[in-house]
């Protein structure tokens, strides 16, 4: 049994003039809960249509659970589990119908209809219209549909859309568990980075249809080691001093400055020069890169300008 349950080879898509997505080798394991980022119009959701064999590829091939897609699409499907954008619900139905409905058009067996309304805690609510349920109950619901016929492979486009911040914890907490408690591997694209970080085993970044980093959330961590925060009196002319000095830091609309640095020596370092050319320096830290850090930096050295609004779709 193959490792990965997505591979990808060379996976490319264009419109017109535009490469959407371009020479794209996903890589992702067996029982992993997979991150998939990217700022705005980077290519995460034309990539995921064509894994789930909604759009063509113009060139490459995808692999699902071992298996190419183009030879065995319709076998291949009916093990993966997918929730893209808004989940397609019957709001004048109770949930319990919703998922009826969909049992008896994909013939999934009749007692996994309770088995998914338990697992997304929706018992309570199953015989209620769909109509009166929050944002955050219907995208349980989408998420259980989702799941119904147990799908060994899980795919979620930006799953916690619209949710207020008890429906975004909600969700966190169903994908965290899934691969251990269902078996499901989840490939999960979303713009909310802190979220991935928190939930995510393996993280991909794609970039103007490029992807520039796959691996573990350690490995990824490992590209950049500690982040430097410095608070001067003069962040303008402490950037320049920097620059010259080889130090590429960024302000990040704001008064700090932030770059990276291989120890805590080189903090020291920055300090001492710093204090040299006059400047006061009252706040240095040191702390393990984020997520965001490394996106950041990521996307800055794919030489094009990054735009990452928050609540952003690609």
């Amino acid at each position: 049994m193959t490792e990965w349950a997505i591979s990808t080879s060379g996976l490319t898509r264009r419109f017109g003039a535009l490469t959407a997505v371009d020479q794209v080798d996903l890589r992702v394991p067996r029982g992993s809960v997979y991150g998939f980022l990217g700022p705005n119009g980077a290519g995460k959701t034309t990539t995921i249509r064509m894994l789930l064999g909604l759009i063509r590829a113009h060139g490459g091939e995808v692999m699902l659970l071992g298996r190419l897609l183009r030879r065995n699409r319709r076998a291949l499907l009916g093990q993966v589990g997918a929730l893209v954008e808004a989940p397609s619900l019957y709001r004048h139905l109770t949930g319990r119908e919703n998922l009826e409905l969909t049992r008896r058009l994909t013939g999934c067996q009749r007692g996994r209809i309770d088995a998914v309304l338990e697992t997304m805690q929706l018992v309570d609510a199953a015989d209620r219209k769909v109509g009166g349920y929050s944002s955050g109950m219907r995208q349980r619901l989408g998420l259980a549909l989702a799941l119904l016929c147990e799908p060994s492979l899980l795919v979620l486009d930006e799953p916690t859309n619209g949710l207020d911040p008890a429906g975004i914890r909600e969700m966190r907490e169903f994908v965290r568990r899934l691969p251990e408690e269902q078996g499901v591997t989840v490939f999960l694209s979303s713009h909310l980075l802190g979220e991935v970080e928190q939930v995510a085993t393996h993280i991909g970044i794609i970039h103007h249809g490029q992807l520039l980093f796959q691996g573990s959330v350690d490995e990824l961590h490992a590209e950049l080691g500690e982040r430097v925060t410095i608070a001067v009196d003069r962040p303008a002319e402490a950037l320049q001093v920097l620059g010259e000095a080889g130090w590429h830091a960024r302000r990040n609309g704001s008064e700090e400055l932030y770059l990276e640095a291989n120890s805590r020596s080189d903090a020291a370092m920055l300090n001492e020069l710093l204090v040299q050319k006059g400047l006061n320096v009252y706040r240095l830290d040191v702390a393990q890169a984020t997520l965001e850090d490394t996106f950041l930096n990521l996307t800055e050295q794919s030489g094009h300008e990054t735009n990452y609004p928050e609540g952003s779709k690609a």
